[in-house]
């Protein structure tokens, strides 16, 4: 996620507040992003009664003998570390696929195993829930004093869904308090949300 801020006055300024990605807001401000981890999820083991997993040294298995292709995640129990799959492609043409997409599956593309963890058809097929808690920090410098009002745009690089009111406060430095009466916006500040949007620093 991107902040950047702009005077009302004025021409954008390239002052980036902080930036969150795969999880993990970051500073971008002359310093590279990185993640903490990927999100663990919800998955039924069945040899413990663990329902937490999580995606390990992010593997793929592709069952690429013949046709039909078969492609799927493989996770990790936390309880016992039994490996079980998401299911990412099911019985289809091999021709179907991409070369370069089947090469980051062979690969292991950790790029592609984040992209797809996130994918909300590959959540709502496989039937599991991404928890993100612990999985972000935020690494931010206080926005210059002035002029004001400022315009801020916040930008998700990634489906994490945080509350405004939590990520701004820290990431602004301003008390809840501070952050109801100065930041005007048309959404609602306590409540998760994953998409892109913008407020008034007043």
């Amino acid at each position: 996620m991107v902040m950047s801020c702009s005077s009302i006055c004025g021409p954008l300024l390239e002052r980036p507040v902080g930036r969150v990605s795969t999880g993990c807001p970051v500073m971008v401000k002359n310093k590279g992003r990185w993640r903490t981890r990927l999100p663990l999820l919800t998955f039924a083991c069945v040899d413990c009664p663990c329902t937490l997993a999580h995606t390990g040294q992010g593997r793929f298995r592709v069952n690429a003998n013949g046709e039909p292709l078969h492609v799927c995640l493989l996770v990790n129990c936390v309880g016992c570390d039994r490996t079980g799959e998401l299911t990412v492609h099911d019985r289809v043409p091999v021709r179907s696929l991409p070369a370069d997409l089947l090469d980051g599956y062979t690969a292991n593309a950790p790029d592609l195993v984040a992209h797809t963890l996130m994918d909300p058809w590959i959540v709502w097929r496989n039937r599991f829930t991404l928890l993100w808690d612990g999985c972000w920090e935020l690494h931010a410098p206080t926005p210059s004093q002035g002029p004001w009002p400022v315009r801020v745009l916040v930008v998700f690089d990634d489906p994490v869904p945080l509350r405004p009111e939590r990520l701004l406060a820290q990431g602004l430095g301003l008390s809840r308090g501070e952050v109801a009466r100065r930041v005007k916006t048309d959404i609602p500040l306590n409540r998760r949300r994953q998409r892109d949007f913008s407020f008034l620093l007043v």
